[in-house]
């Protein structure tokens, strides 16, 4: 019922045992209170972080780090929502921002796409209605274009340059509509494009060619709720899910020689052939050359049985956080 956004300190790598074992406690910097469920959030620069609410409101948060206070630098109350925006109860869940300052695009449970300005009152665009069904995720592909997955397997392309408010391409898995719940961009290939959603399985797609996933594949046994390319080395992958696992997909060459990520835990290695990743599969991700043929996928939490909802990455750092109500920082991920 009381929910909060909280800003922590995760202290530095110097405290860290010869085991890669981290010794200095997170340290709570500040927290501030948060009206509904925080369905996603992101920085937006240094100091500001863009939250999405289950009310439909979109608040932007800063950060004052000289006495380390959070406050409310501006909020769109209804962002999202079903009936009219007047009515009090009528607010649909916001599902998802991305940023790129002073930009932040929202979409939400009532398939509407936000363009918000940090400086701008009001919003810029609004695609009153881009999807009929709930939009789980959204990404940048570049400036000017994003990405959205929707609860009937779609993933849509929105040029936002363009005014009419149609997605300049439809993406859909074969058959079966299941519901995509998120999306992240190679980030030197930006044709290349890896969503997840309700079956757990991992679909990596070629936007250039074709309107199929270029391969499917199996991963969790639950919902997959977050997908992240690793932003400096995207031959590393990581997922996580409601099944209690967090998924390291490595497809860098020589994953053999490799030795294991982690000190403590067994780890589980699938080696997956090319009949399973397609032929037509390139760059790592979508690649005939044989030296690319085997891709290695470690668990990296071996025991968890409660879900984990969400994963960030930075250089040797993994966070991510669970149902446990508990926010785990790996910083040996590739020692």
């Amino acid at each position: 019922q009381d929910n909060r956004i909280s800003i922590w300190s995760a202290g530095d790598l110097g405290n860290a045992g010869l085991s890669g074992e981290y010794h200095g406690e997170p340290n709570l910097l500040c927290d501030i209170q948060h009206n509904g469920d925080v369905m996603d959030m992101q920085f937006l620069d240094q100091e500001r972080i863009v939250v999405a609410s289950s009310t439909g409101a979109v608040t932007i948060f800063r950060h004052h780090q000289n006495n380390q206070t959070l406050s409310a630098n501006h909020r769109w109350e209804k962002a999202h929502y079903h009936v009219d925006q007047d009515t009090s109860c009528g607010g649909a869940a916001c599902t998802g921002v991305v940023c790129n300052n002073p930009e932040i695009v929202t979409v939400g449970e009532d398939g509407r796409i936000n363009l918000f300005r940090a400086d701008q009152k009001d919003a810029v665009r609004t695609i009153d209605n881009a999807d009929s069904s709930t939009l789980h995720a959204v990404t940048f592909l570049r400036t000017t274009e994003i990405l959205t997955v929707n609860s009937i397997g779609q993933l849509k392309i929105w040029d936002l340059r363009q005014q009419r408010n149609e997605p300049s391409q439809i993406f859909s898995l074969a058959g079966d509509r299941v519901p995509l719940h998120c999306v992240d961009r190679h980030p030197n290939q930006q044709h290349i494009v890896a969503t997840g959603g309700q079956d757990g399985m991992l679909s990596i797609w070629d936007i250039r060619q074709g309107t199929m996933p270029v391969s499917l594949l199996n991963a969790h046994e639950a919902e997959m709720w977050e997908v992240h390319f690793h932003p400096s080395d995207p031959d590393h992958l990581f997922t996580c899910s409601e099944d209690g696992s967090l998924w390291h997909w490595d497809t860098s060459t020589n994953v053999s020689e490799k030795p294991s990520f982690l000190h403590q835990g067994g780890r589980s290695t699938a080696y997956l052939s090319h009949s399973t990743i397609n032929q037509s599969v390139v760059s790592a991700w979508l690649s005939s050359d044989p030296t690319k043929d085997r891709m290695e996928i470690t668990n990296l939490i071996p025991n968890q049985t409660l879900s984990v909802n969400s994963l960030d990455v930075l250089g040797p750092c993994l966070v991510y956080g669970t149902d446990a109500e508990a926010i785990y920082v790996n910083r040996q991920l590739f020692a």
